[in-house]
C-alpha cells in the first residue's frame, strides 16, 4: 500500500514512522509510507500555507491552492495547474482522507475498509480549519472522537497505525487479528501469561486445564461480561 501524509509539520512523524509495527510494514515492504510538506506546493517566496477566514472570525485558515496542488499532484497527476478533478474521479482503489472534528467517528470497520486501499493521502488539517473547497476531492473524512485537538497529525498517526497492522502480512499472527476488540462488536476477553500466581492473585483455572472447547467458551463469556460493563452500545450492534 502506498501511503502519503500531507502536513506542516512533518518532523511529528519522525519517531513513529521509526518504531514498532509501522517500521516492520516499511521492512517488509508492505507499505511505502511518505510524509509530505505542505509548504512544497505553496507559490510564493514565504511559502505562505494560511490566511484570514473571509467573513472574519478568529485563527488561520489552511488556503485552497497548495492543498489541492499537493492533492492532485500526489494522485500521480502531471499537469496539476490545469486539472479539474472531483471526488467522483478518484479511482476506487485510492482514498483521501481529511483529519477533521467534523467527520466520521473513526472505528474498527473503518480500518478494515481502509485497509483494502491501494493508496491513501491523509490530509493533516490545523489552525482553526481548511477552505472547504478542498472536500470536492476528499472521499473520506474521519473523526478520532469527540474533542478537539491542536491539528490533524496526532489523529492521522492513530489512524495509520490502526490500519497499516491490518494489511495482510503485516503481522507475524494474522489469526490474533480475529480475537482483537471490537471484532464481532465485542471487546477482547482479559489475558493471562507467566507466573501462574502473583501478590495472591492467580490466573484462571480453565486456562491452564488444556481443555480448549472450555477456554474458548470463557473467553467468550470474558468478552460478553467486559463488553456489557464498559461498552453496552456494542451489544445492540448485534
Amino acid at each position: 500500500m502506498k501511503i502519503d501524509i500531507l502536513t506542516l509539520f512533518p518532523r511529528m512523524f519522525e519517531n513513529v514512522l521509526g518504531e514498532s509495527m509501522l517500521k516492520i510494514a516499511q521492512k517488509k515492504k508492505k507499505t511505502a509510507i511518505k510524509v509530505r510538506n505542505l509548504r512544497d506546493w505553496t507559490s510564493d517566496t514565504h511559502k505562505t500555507a494560511d490566511d484570514k477566514p473571509y467573513g472574519g472570525g478568529s485563527g488561520m485558515i489552511l488556503k485552497i491552492e497548495p492543498l489541492y496542488r499537493a492533492v492532485v499532484s500526489l494522485m500521480g497527476e502531471a499537469n496539476v495547474k490545469n486539472i479539474k478533478l472531483r471526488k467522483k474521479n478518484v479511482p476506487k482503489n485510492m482514498k483521501i482522507v481529511l483529519l477533521t472534528p467534523r467527520g466520521e467517528k473513526f472505528n474498527q470497520r473503518k480500518a478494515e475498509k481502509l485497509s483494502r486501499a491501494k493508496h491513501i493521502i491523509f490530509i493533516c488539517g490545523h489552525y482553526e480549519g481548511i477552505d472547504e473547497r478542498i472536500r470536492s476531492l476528499v472521499t473520506d473524512e474521519i473523526s478520532i472522537g469527540d474533542y478537539i485537538m491542536t491539528g490533524g497529525e496526532i489523529p492521522a498517526m492513530a489512524v495509520l497505525d490502526a490500519v497499516t497492522r491490518l494489511i495482510p502480512g503485516v503481522l507475524g499472527d494474522s489469526a490474533s487479528l480475529k480475537h482483537e476488540s471490537f471484532e464481532n462488536n465485542l471487546l477482547e476477553y482479559s489475558q493471562y501469561t507467566r507466573p501462574r500466581e502473583f501478590e495472591g492473585m492467580k490466573v484462571p483455572k480453565v486456562l491452564l486445564s488444556g481443555n480448549h472447547k472450555a477456554i474458548d467458551a470463557w473467553r467468550k463469556k470474558e468478552s460478553l461480561k467486559r463488553t456489557k460493563k464498559v461498552r453496552g452500545d456494542l451489544l445492540w450492534k448485534r
